[in-house]
């Protein structure tokens, strides 16, 4: 055999035996980092549904919230464990007894919803963003409902978009030093949804890195 040919067929072993490796002895992915959010606002805001398309799962046939569910919404670099409080008025009175241990806050409020509720809203949220276990903790909150046109009946309205939101609930003076975001949200979107989360997720991992205060 030529030394040409032993070469090359050296050069085949060395190949097949990398790509062996790097198919069979390849190690697991690492673990995603979990963190555990509590999703509160008002009954019909949107809230199931929501986590419902971010699990890729069916939407049809929701009902409403009675107590609690957890769902585990999945990103490329974080799981979230997100415990949905149910927002009926029997319920409201105890989401401060599941706010122990979140990382994070989800606030969705229904941007197309009723001035009453609105201002419901606002007062739910007021209160949150002052709650001892929740003020130091990042809040996502999500104007939803974005896509009902503006264009309504009388008797109904229009979505409000997030600068009005802000304006109207008070988020600037309400909210300074704290961390923060609001955004529209609809589930026709999700990637805009994803995106909402994934700018979450940059404030948990921002709180991580934060020195722990000594004892």
């Amino acid at each position: 055999m030529s030394e040409h040919m032993q070469l090359s067929l050296a050069l085949c072993r060395i190949g097949i035996y990398t790509c062996f490796r790097a198919l069979c002895c390849k190690g697991p992915p690492p673990p995603r980092t979990e963190y555990d959010l509590v999703c509160i606002g008002l009954s019909g805001a949107g809230k199931s549904s929501l986590l419902e398309r971010l699990c890729n799962e069916s939407s049809d046939g929701i009902s409403p919230t009675t107590g609690f569910c957890i769902k585990a919404v999945p990103f490329p670099n974080a799981i979230l464990n997100v415990k949905e409080l149910g927002g009926a008025e029997c319920i409201k009175k105890y989401w401060s007894r599941y706010y122990q241990g979140s990382q994070g806050v989800v606030f969705v409020l229904n941007s197309a919803s009723s001035d009453e509720d609105l201002e419901s809203a606002r007062n739910e949220l007021h209160s949150a963003l002052q709650h001892p276990q929740l003020c130091t903790l990042p809040f996502l909150i999500l104007a939803h409902h974005q896509d009902r046109p503006e264009a309504r009946p009388p008797s109904q309205v229009h979505a409000r978009p997030p600068s009005q939101i802000k304006k109207y609930f008070e988020l600037e003076p309400l909210a300074r030093g704290k961390r923060w975001i609001l955004e529209g949200s609809t589930t026709d979107n999700m990637p805009a949804m994803k995106e909402s989360f994934i700018q979450l997720i940059g404030l948990l991992e921002e709180k991580d890195k934060e020195p722990q205060a000594r004892i």
